[in-house]
């Protein structure tokens, strides 16, 4: 998060109007809803509820939390949003660029607070970053900016490779949106860049079939809520065609995936969980500047690299902020 706007958000609160706190019964409900599963969020779900501690709100004691999971099935949208939206919760609370778009769509009075990668001020979610306007604030984690390092980090590890495979997550149009920059890359690095769409666990083992069929050498997933919930089913994918990945998030390497580079997701999960918090204490969601997370990290599981029989450059040691022996 800048310091500008960590100072901005904590200054200057204002209060909601008493009718529309006086609405709000006496144990709040907030609504939760994500892109995902709730499995594979549990751990980014314990820190929303961190940050809601931060605030003095705790789950079954003084607040409670409706959570709903759209789990790929993007036809559930719709009626998961209306659900939460009817039962005139506090605050909705949403993860992934669809669910905050559907959710902003359908509610113009609930407080809204994302969790996103991609950029809301381009998708038009908010006016600025200092002030966000209308019901929404949130959270972003930028994982679409360093998509273009990932494919030259992923050449280090494999130098020997002339194709490689980007994995594009259809939930996440901000990363598909950055393809052409990407492709560039790869091009001027050498490589011929394969790139295969998911929306369902069967895309993920027909991607992997294909990249080996076309003398691929390596894979870059790309970052999404599809990619995050079927994250073991990659990793043990990689494993079994013995393909290495670089993936977008430090959680994929802690269940075994060979390397990894992105942003700290606990981070902006916490956060949106104070926000709520503050809002839930009156102040207004469009005058809370979002939250940016800039900070970047390479984590390298060696275990893995081993069964792969991957030696690991020192140069990407020398870098890495964690290495998982």
């Amino acid at each position: 998060m800048k310091r500008r706007e960590f100072i901005a958000g904590l200054g200057g609160a204002a209060a909601w109007p008493v009718v529309a706190r006086a609405q709000q019964s006496a144990t709040p409900v907030i609504g939760f809803l994500s892109i995902g599963s709730p499995g594979p969020f549990a751990h980014t779900v314990a820190a929303f509820r961190r940050g809601l501690s931060e605030t003095g709100y705790v789950e079954g004691q003084n607040i409670t939390i409706e959570y709903r999971w759209v789990e790929g099935r993007n036809d559930r949208l719709p009626a998961l949003v209306a659900d939460l939206v009817s039962r005139r919760v506090a605050v909705i609370a949403v993860v992934g660029e669809i669910v905050i778009s559907a959710t902003k769509a359908a509610n113009t009075s609930i407080p809204i607070v994302f969790m996103t990668g991609g950029d809301p001020l381009r998708n038009g979610v908010i006016a600025s970053y200092r002030e966000p306007g209308a019901n929404v604030t949130g959270a972003t984690w930028f994982s679409i900016d360093p998509m273009e390092k990932r494919i030259g980090l992923l050449q280090q590890l494999v130098p020997n490779a002339s194709i490689v495979g980007q994995l594009l997550d259809l939930s996440f149009p901000d990363s598909i949106a950055r393809m052409g920059s990407v492709e560039a890359t790869a091009r001027a690095l050498g490589l011929h860049l394969v790139v295969f769409y998911t929306r369902t666990a069967a895309d993920i083992d027909t991607a992997f079939t294909s990249l080996l069929q076309q003398g691929g050498r390596g894979l870059v997933v790309g970052p999404g809520g599809v990619h995050f919930s079927l994250r073991e089913q990659i990793v043990a994918s990689a494993a079994r065609y013995a393909i290495p990945v670089l993936y977008p998030f430090r959680e994929f390497v802690e269940d075994g995936g060979l390397f990894s580079y992105g942003n700290k997701l606990q981070d902006s999960y916490r956060w949106a969980g104070v926000y709520v918090g503050r809002i839930l204490k009156g102040e207004k969601p469009a005058h809370l500047p979002v939250i940016e997370s800039t900070t970047f990290e390479l984590v390298i599981n060696r275990k893995t690299a081993k069964l792969l029989g991957i030696d690991v450059p020192s140069s990407l040691l020398a870098t890495a902020d964690e290495v998982i022996e």
